[in-house]
C-alpha cells in the first residue's frame, strides 16, 4: 500500500512540474510581438496594450494575461492594476481560445 501511495505522489509531482496543461502549444507558425508599454516602462493602473500577432494556420487573436492570471474579456487595455511591477503576456489562440505557442511579454512598473 505504501507504494502505491509513492507512485501516486511521485506522479503528482511530475505532473506538477510539466505546468498547467502538461502538453506543448501548438506552433502553427503565428508571431506576436508587443509594441507598446516597452519593457520596464512606467506605466499607470491602465494601460493600453499595442501588439502585433502576424497570424499562422489557426491564430485569430491574442489572450491577455497579467502576472500570470487571465484577463477576461480583455479588449487592449489592462485596467486597475496595482502599483510594483507587473508582468503583461500576450498568447496567441485560435478560433476555440485554445492557446497557441506564439507568446511575447514585457514587464512594467506601474506608479
Amino acid at each position: 500500500m505504501r507504494r502505491v501511495g509513492a507512485v501516486l505522489a511521485a506522479v503528482g509531482l511530475l505532473i506538477l512540474g510539466l505546468g498547467a496543461t502538461g502538453f506543448a502549444a501548438t506552433d502553427d507558425g503565428s508571431k506576436l510581438m508587443i509594441k507598446s508599454p516597452a519593457v520596464g516602462a512606467k506605466v499607470g493602473s491602465d494601460v493600453e496594450v499595442v501588439y502585433e500577432l502576424t497570424k499562422g494556420s489557426q491564430a485569430t487573436h491574442a489572450h491577455c494575461f497579467v502576472d500570470g492570471e487571465y484577463q477576461k474579456g480583455w479588449k487592449g487595455t489592462v485596467k486597475g492594476m496595482s502599483p510594483g511591477t507587473h508582468e503583461i503576456k500576450l498568447v496567441a489562440a485560435n478560433k476555440d481560445h485554445e492557446t497557441l505557442a506564439a507568446e511575447a511579454a514585457v514587464k512594467v512598473e506601474v506608479q
